[in-house]
Parts: structure tokens; sequence; C-alpha cells
């Protein structure tokens, strides 16, 4: 920078320079480029505000922006179309977009570059609704659209839900522009993503030419729609199958539940040379985790360490669910420690695996650093917190946290919570005060293991009179739950009133009433 400032360099040298540090993102750099020549008095043009301003958006520096765009102002240049998209996409990236929308509506004539960054400034601050109203009202002043419209327009169209405008360009596609093969995709997945896999397979159909991007969007559509088979043909069609392909339906196979075929297919990914990257990893962890497969889990932990993959807070979380579940939680207490960025999500998982595992008092331990930490706790966190304190016995730290969750983190319990803390009081004999927690709480069949905690702690302290109490508050909402009737014939066994027994276990044996079977899993050879 020195050498330039010595030598006098002019405008034109200096946004030469400025552009090519920008595209090496050497952005510090860029803005001592722009200081230097403000600093000798030249005036930056349209050549240099691009450049400048998405330096400041990258570097974060608000205040920069500030300078720069009041500069713009004096110089007359926020009128230039360039100049002021450049402005719209710095104020959206230091989240700012009420201020790039100023910008927008004090342009006397708006370029289309102009209507189309302020589009993608309202979809990139997740304001889908505004960009699908901003598209339409281009679409009522007759500006004509290119491509990049097309595309950012039914982005928004496709998270925000709204499929009208994305069907008027469906046509406008059709009957003006042509098949394009980037908006042919970007229909496709609207469609699938807005549970019209009706139209997204016409299309499909019709479409005269498809890349990989449109099988893997229809594959993922099927998915999303609950027809893994469909979604399973589909893939095996498509002759050329990339990383993204196979994650997809390797994603789709685990998401319904399908485990034990989705580490099938990715034995068969290996074999056709496709390397996995760290979605892919997590995806299968997830696989082993609910299977139970620690052989399998191990593999691939090793796999994502041979690739030096990084162990950040979406790869160590599901290293650390993974050994939990399979009851090797030791592992997953390592990996924890290990990890890199460790977030919300990450000590959530690993107070859970202790907790699951029995190791109350080093859950709560782990949660009293994460309330030192920077992580902030949320539901899913307090469920493992109070399970640690249902594990350990420990009523008084579980009736201090559940305060705690409702009055100091403003958390709304779930039923999961009520259940935790009910199953806590159940334990310890305090059922007067289990009941009273319960009593506001509506009668659902979500709710339906609240009050089975709370009859099987009748059970254990021989309470037969609450537990009456309690099936007569169920049955009076017309619910008929086996489970509930098998727990009272139970309390009754339990206080020997025999009579009472048979009359409720008849009510079990009637054709009209089934119980859900249970299962359990068991790894043998590593499937």
């Amino acid at each position: 920078m020195a050498t330039a400032r010595r030598r006098g360099m002019p405008l034109r040298e200096c946004n030469l320079l400025i552009r090519t540090l920008a595209r090496r993102g050497s952005h510090a750099d860029v803005m001592a480029v722009y200081y230097d020549l403000r600093g000798r008095g030249l005036v930056a043009d349209s050549f240099t505000y691009p450049f400048v301003l998405r330096a400041i958006g990258v570097l974060k520096v608000p205040v920069e922006g500030r300078k720069a765009h009041a500069a713009a102002l004096k110089t007359g240049f926020r009128w230039d179309a360039y100049t002021a998209s450049s402005l719209m996409d710095m104020y959206t990236t230091v989240d700012r977009p009420e201020v790039a929308r100023k910008v927008f509506d004090e342009m006397p004539q708006r370029a289309l570059v102009v209507w189309n960054m302020m589009i993608r400034c309202y979809v990139r601050s997740g304001r889908n609704t505004d960009a699908v109203a901003l598209a339409e009202e281009m679409e009522r002043g007759g500006l004509t659209p290119d491509r990049v419209t097309l595309l950012t327009a039914l982005t928004a169209c496709s998270r925000a839900g709204d499929l009208s405008l994305g069907r008027r360009i469906h046509a406008y596609m059709d009957g003006v522009t042509g098949f394009s093969l980037p908006v042919a995709n970007a229909l496709l997945d609207m469609y699938t993503k807005n549970a019209c896999l009706e139209e997204a397979v016409k299309l499909f159909e019709q479409m005269p030419a498809r890349n990989i991007i449109s099988w893997t969007i229809l594959v993922s559509g099927y998915a999303l729609a609950g027809q893994v088979e469909k979604a399973r043909l589909l893939f095996h069609q498509c002759t050329e199958k990339d990383l993204i392909m196979w994650t997809a339906m390797i994603n789709a196979y685990a998401q319904h539940g399908c485990f034990v075929e989705a580490l099938s297919l990715f034995r068969d990914m290996l074999m056709h040379q496709v390397e996995p990257d760290r979605f892919t990893v997590v995806t299968l962890l997830t696989c082993c985790a609910n299977l139970g497969a620690l052989d399998q889990g191990e593999w691939i932990h090793q796999l994502a360490e041979g690739k030096k993959m990084k162990l950040d807070a979406v790869l160590g979380t599901a290293l650390i669910d993974m050994y939990a579940k399979c009851g090797h939680v030791e592992k997953s207490v390592e990996v924890f420690e290990r990890m890199e960025g460790r977030d919300t999500t990450a000590w959530t998982a690993i107070i859970c695996g202790l907790a699951t595992n029995g190791q109350a008092s080093r859950a709560l331990e782990l949660f009293e650093d994460m309330e030192r930490s920077s992580a902030r706790p949320d539901s899913v966190t307090f469920i493992g917190v109070l399970s640690a304190c249902c594990h350990g016995g420990l009523v008084d730290e579980g009736r201090k946290q559940f305060r705690a969750m409702k009055e100091v983190y403003r958390i709304r319990p779930r039923v999961e919570h009520y259940g935790c803390l009910v199953n806590l009081l159940g334990r310890a004999g305090q059922l007067d005060e289990a009941e009273k927690l319960i009593k506001g709480i509506p009668i659902d069949k979500d709710a339906m293991p609240l009050f089975g905690a709370l009859l099987t702690a009748c059970k254990a302290q021989g309470n037969v009179e609450m537990s009456e109490r309690l099936t007569k508050r169920i049955g009076k909402r017309g619910y008929q739950i086996p489970d509930v009737d098998l727990l009272m014939s139970n309390v009754y066994a339990t206080a020997s009133r025999w009579e009472d027994v048979v009359r409720v276990r008849s009510k079990i044996a009637h054709p009209s009433v089934k119980k859900n079977a249970g299962r359990s899993l068991i790894e043998v050879k590593g499937y």
C-alpha cells in the first residue's frame, strides 16, 4: 500500500488493484487502498464502490459503510445502478435490510440489476414474503425479468409457500422465454418443497433436458412426501450419480427410519468410488445411533478422521449422540472435549447422553459449565437436566432446575419436562405434588406418558385411590388406552383386588383394543 502512495497511483490503477485484492479475498487491503486514494484527494467512482462496499460487508464494519454511502451521495454516484446495488448488498450483509430498502426507494430510475438485488436482499434476510411482493410489483410495472430475476423470485416463492407467482413464472418460461434448465430446476424445487409433487413429476417428465440437480431434487421430493420406494426407483434410474445424489437417497432412508438400508446404500456408494463428505457422515452416524450399531459407528468415525474432517459442532454432536446411544458414553465425553465451537446442540447432546447413561452428577456438572459458557440452554437441554435429576433421585435439584427453566430462561415447559418431574416426584413418593403438577394439563394422547408415569408411581406406592382418580379423569375424555388400563390392572393386583384386575383386563382383551408390540434391536457382526 505504501508503494501505491509513493508512486501516486492514479484512480484507474487503484481500481484495478482493488478489484484484484477483492478477488483474492484480501478485504482489509481493499480498504487500505480505498483510504489511500481518498487521502490523496482522488474521488472514488462506480468501479471503486462495488468492491469497497463488498469488503465492508464481509468485514462487518457498518460505520465504514455509512461513510462510503455518504461519500457516494456527495459525488453523485448513489444514482449509479451498480453502486446502489452494492450499497443494498452491504446493508443486508450487516443486517440492515430496511436501509437497503430505503436506498432502493430513493432511486429515481431503477434498472433491472437494482430490482434483482433488492429481491435477493429480502431472500437473504429471510423476508421471503416481501421478496415475493416486490417481484409482483416489478411484474405489474412491466419490467422484463432476466434469469436472475426468475431464479431469485422462485427461491422466495418456495420459502414463502406462495405458489401463485411461481406458477406464473412457469407459464412465462413455457410461453415467452423458452426452456431454461436452471429455472426448471428452481420450479421443481418449489413444487417439491410445497407438497405439489404431481406438478413436479409432470414438469420433470416434460423437461427436454435434465441434469443431476433435476434428478436429486425429485428424489428429495419423493422422500419429503414419504414415498421412499418411488425415491429409490428414481435413484436407480439415474445413470450418473454424484455425491449429492447418493447423500440425498441416504437421507431419504434415514428420515423414514430405514437405517439398515441407508448403511447398505453407503457401502454401495463406496464401491462406486464416491467419497463421502461430512454431511453424509453425519447422516450415517444418526443411523448408527438409532440402530445401536457401535462397530459401524466407530468405523465411520475412523473414516472421518482419515479424511481429516473438521470436528466441528455438527460432526461432533453426531458422534456424541451416536456413542451415547450405543452406551459408550466415555467416548462421547472424549469427543466433546476435543471438538471445536461447542454450541447449544453439542452441550445438550453430551448432557442428555450422560443423563440417559445414568451419570447424573457429571451431567449436572457439565450443565453448570454450559451456564458459564456462551451457549444458552434450550428446552431440549432441560429435558436432559431433568432426566439426570430423575436418574439420580435428586428431587430438590429437579425442582430447582424446573423453576430456573421457567423463571430464569423463560422456557415454557412441555409435556416432556413435566414427564421428567412427575417421574422424579413419583419415585420419591411425592405423589400429591406430582398430581398437583399435572392438574392443569389438558388430557390428550401426547400427555398420556405423564399419567403413565404417575400411575406407575401409584403402583409402587400402593396408592389405589389416586390411580382410580387418574383413570376416571382420562376416561371422561373418551380415551381408551391399553397401556393405561394395563397399569391400572397392575395397581389393583398390587393391592390384591383381583375382581378389579379381571374387570380391567377384560377390557384390554376386547378385539377393538390393540396394544402396540414392544421391539428391541441388537447388533450382530456390525449389522
